[in-house]
This record gives C-alpha cells, sequence and structure tokens, in this order.
C-alpha cells in the first residue's frame, strides 16, 4: 500500500469516527467533532508524509467582522436608473452611512439638483448587506400606496415612516452599486437631545412614545420588527418640524414570513445585537427580536429621554453586566424607577408601560390601543394632551442653542484664553420641573463664562460647528456603523 493512499485511509478513519462521535452530542456536536479529533490516537495520523499548507495565525479571538467595501463619491448630476426604468439624478452628498453615502436627489434628470430636493438615495456597493436588508423591509412595507392606505383605515394625520419610492443597480468604473430612493428627512433627535441638556421634557417623552406606537404597529402588522429603536434613528421631517420618523431598517427582522410566527430560539453567536445600552433581554440572550423587543426598546429609551442616563451606561462595554442590569430591572419595575427619579416626580404611566410590556410573550401580539390609553393618562396627569407640536426646550424651559452641544471644545478654549479678558461669574441654577419630571443629577457647579469672541474668530466658528458631520449622522455608534436619511 502506498504511503499517500495509508494517508487518505488514515484521514477517512479519523472523520468517520468523529461523525459517530458527532451524532451522540446534541446542540454542541459543531464542536464535539474537532474535540474528538484532537483526542485520537496518534498513529492514525502519524504515518502520512503530504505536508499541509501551515495555517495563518489569528489576529485576535473570536470571529472577524465581515469585510464591507466603502462606497466611492459620485460626482453631482451622476444619473441612476432604478428597476422600473425611471431615472434619478445625484446632488451633493449630505451624509454617510457606515458604508455607503447618502445624496439629495431629483426625479427630473433634466434639471440640477438643488437645496429644497425631496429625496434622497442611499448608495452601497452591492456586496455590502446593510442595504440590502433595509431594502428588503422598504420594498414590503414601505411604498406610498400602503402607508396611505394604513392612514386613512387608522384615521391617522401622519405616520412616520419613510416612504419608498425605488431602487436598483448602478454600474461605474467595473464596480456595481445598490441604491434606494426615500423620502428627504431633516434632523435626528439624538442632535435635539444633547442641545436640550440630555433631557426631553415629560410631555415631548409622552408624544414620541405615541409616535411610535403607531409606527411600530404598522411595522409589526407588515410582518416587521425594527430592532433598533433610539434617538439618532428617529428623525424631523425635513419640511415640518412636528413629523418625526422612524429611519434605518438594517436589522429590521421579519418575525412572521406569511403570518407565521417564528418561535423563540437562542443563538450564542447573535448575543447582544443591536445598540447595547438600548437592546432587548432577548436580543442580550441571542434571540430573535419580536413585538414586546421594540417595545422593551421603546421604554429604555422613554426612561433615558426623561431622567437623562440609564443606570447602565457607565459600564456598555461590560454586555453581560447591561443584560444582568435589565433583567433586575424587570424583575423589581418599581425599584428601577425610583433609582432614575425621585419618588415624588416619578411618572407613574413610564413604570405602567413596562409592567404592560413585561407581560408579553415572545409571540404575543401587544395592546397598542392600551399603551396608547397609559401615556395619554400620562398627559392628563401633567394637564396637557397631544397637540401635535412638538416642542424641543432644555432642561430650564427656553429653546436650547446649538452651541451648547460641544462643551468640551468649548471648555478647553476657556482655558486657553487670556488673563485680559473680564470674565462675568455664572450662577448655578437649581434644578426645575421639567413638565413634572426633575432632573437626578446636582446643579452644576459655577463657572467662568467664555471670552466673547470677535466676529469671524476662527475659534468662535469651531464651537458652533456642530459635532456631527452631517445633519442626522450621530457623534458616535456602538456595534454596527448607522446609515442615516438626511
Amino acid at each position: 500500500m502506498t504511503q499517500a493512499r495509508k494517508y487518505r485511509l488514515s484521514i477517512m478513519q479519523a472523520l468517520s469516527l468523529a461523525l459517530n462521535h458527532v451524532t451522540s452530542h446534541g446542540r454542541n456536536r459543531r464542536f464535539a467533532g474537532i474535540s474528538f479529533l484532537t483526542q485520537l490516537r496518534p498513529q492514525l495520523l502519524i504515518n502520512n508524509t503530504v505536508k499541509m499548507p501551515p495555517k495563518a495565525k489569528a489576529a485576535g479571538k473570536g470571529r472577524a467582522p465581515a469585510k464591507r467595501n466603502l462606497a466611492e463619491e459620485f460626482p453631482p448630476g451622476e444619473v441612476l436608473t432604478d428597476t422600473r426604468k425611471k431615472a434619478w439624478k445625484l446632488g451633493i452628498p449630505i451624509g454617510q452611512g457606515g458604508f455607503g453615502l447618502i445624496y439629495l436627489a431629483n426625479e427630473d434628470s433634466t434639471k440640477s439638483v438643488g437645496a429644497d430636493a425631496r429625496y434622497v438615495i442611499k448608495v452601497e456597493p452591492s456586496e455590502n448587506g446593510p442595504l440590502f436588508s433595509e431594502l428588503k423591509f422598504y420594498m414590503r412595507a414601505a411604498k406610498p400606496d400602503l402607508i396611505q392606505t394604513w392612514i386613512k383605515s387608522h384615521k391617522l394625520k401622519h405616520l412616520g415612516v419613510p416612504r419608498y419610492w425605488g431602487s436598483g443597480l448602478h454600474e461605474k468604473g467595473g464596480k456595481r452599486y445598490r441604491f434606494m430612493v426615500i423620502d428627504r428627512l431633516g434632523t435626528d433627535l439624538q442632535k435635539k437631545f444633547e442641545e436640550c441638556g440630555k433631557r426631553f421634557s415629560r410631555k415631548l417623552v409622552l408624544q414620541l412614545g405615541l409616535r411610535l406606537l403607531d409606527i411600530l404597529e404598522f411595522t409589526h402588522d407588515h410582518e416587521y420588527v425594527h430592532a433598533d429603536i433610539k434617538a439618532s434613528n428617529l428623525m424631523l421631517s425635513h419640511s415640518d418640524p412636528n413629523q418625526v420618523y422612524l429611519v434605518d431598517y438594517g436589522l429590521a427582522y421579519r418575525y412572521s414570513p406569511d403570518g407565521v410566527n417564528k418561535e423563540y430560539k437562542e443563538d450564542p453567536k447573535r448575543c447582544h445585537d443591536g445598540t447595547i445600552e438600548f437592546t432587548s433581554i432577548d436580543a442580550h440572550k441571542g434571540a430573535s427580536p419580536s413585538r414586546r423587543s421594540d417595545l422593551e426598546i421603546l421604554w429604555y429609551c422613554m426612561v433615558q429621554w426623561l431622567c437623562g442616563k440609564l443606570p447602565w451606561e457607565d459600564k456598555l462595554q461590560d454586555p453581560l453586566y447591561v443584560r444582568d442590569s435589565k433583567i433586575k430591572c424587570q424583575e423589581n419595575i418599581s425599584q428601577f424607577m425610583i433609582k432614575c427619579f425621585s419618588t415624588l416626580d416619578k411618572p407613574d404611566e413610564i413604570q405602567k408601560f413596562m409592567e404592560e410590556v413585561k407581560s408579553l410573550g415572545y409571540q404575543d401580539r401587544p395592546p397598542y390601543e392600551k399603551l396608547r390609553s397609559i401615556l395619554q393618562t400620562g398627559l392628563k396627569a401633567i394637564h396637557t394632551k397631544d397637540d401635535g407640536k412638538l416642542e424641543f426646550t432644555s432642561v430650564n424651559g427656553t429653546v436650547a442653542p446649538p452651541a451648547k452641544r460641544v462643551t468640551k471644545r468649548k471648555k478647553a478654549d476657556e482655558e486657553t484664553e487670556t488673563e485680559e479678558s473680564s470674565p462675568k461669574k455664572k450662577r448655578a441654577t437649581k434644578t426645575k420641573d421639567t413638565n413634572g419630571v426633575k432632573s437626578p443629577k446636582k446643579a452644576p457647579k459655577p463657572r467662568k463664562a467664555a471670552k466673547t469672541e470677535k466676529q469671524g474668530d476662527p475659534k468662535s466658528r469651531l464651537v458652533e460647528t456642530g459635532t456631527q458631520t452631517s445633519p442626522g449622522l450621530a457623534l458616535k455608534s456602538r456595534g454596527r456603523p448607522k446609515k442615516r436619511t438626511d
């Protein structure tokens, strides 16, 4: 028998034994065979003379993220043709997602694209996954006629789901790009949250909760869950500041294809999917998102918007700690609320909302109307109602100036100023009620005011410059990169 034949037989024997071992090891069979092969007697494999190529050393532990290409910037005037043969003309890029760009666009390819363009086009290399996943949701659930039918049947004035206008593939320079056309939107709520001192009024939070219940009911009834609700994925209308949209469906999951709900199943490889501070307990455990997951995420957002910070935000690098903190929160919601709010200012409707969500099973349809009623009761408790106007004010009740978003840079500028200036001292403002909710933080200590800059001073412009590279693009991202629809 030749040496090569002996080698082949040895390998076949080893694989056969490993296969028999695998079948008796249940859910861990993927690793059982590998483990068993390492325990085989050396004589099974020792006689081979064929040298195998050495394996490359891994750079680190764990599975590396999939490699994705970055999109090249197209010049203004580039014309893209969608699957219906409709031409779209690109304007300037106004935003950047994880691996693509967002352009102003015009449906009239004979005219230049102006600053008042009604559409945006998201472009990514065709082999990338995020836009493809998002596109599937838009094509199934966000066509203009579907949205309009829902608005009429549910007697709504507005539904915050961006409308899908077209998509296709575009070739340039030997490369293929996927694109999608949707409504143009304005600024994101994360920017507003920071401008307002990282606290929203109680009225505003309840109004946003009501808007999101409308959006989520529509999304859920069209077989999808969003799975990544947060301020940076909520955007105001470009033309109406009282309309808010939920964007970024890159993590959207079809939980009920053809009306059949998927079963609860934990996958260790998918643990902690989403944005860590807001993601659901189901996601922390590796289960696919469900309708109750979306509502749990919404609840975390409302708590953060009201009190400024979630208790686990200081340890976001430890996902197990965040998961366990959320589990403890659900076990004793009342104690969690006391931790976030003072006893006298605890918004009861927020606690009742979560208690209702907590009672849901993985496949249960949420009681959307009951949840709306809970939030509306909260509005009545502070002697107001949903008047359709979204008022973004700072904690002291005044409109927040955009420049206050860059406090660290401003502080650095103050420290470098000369002693020739005569700064006035600021008085520490007392903590005030904001529609019934007090800030859990202490009043800031007095500090020197910034020196008045001359008009046109580069330092002054630096302070006023936003920390985002484009409207609606978040400053920082945890987990997968974000895509924005400006």
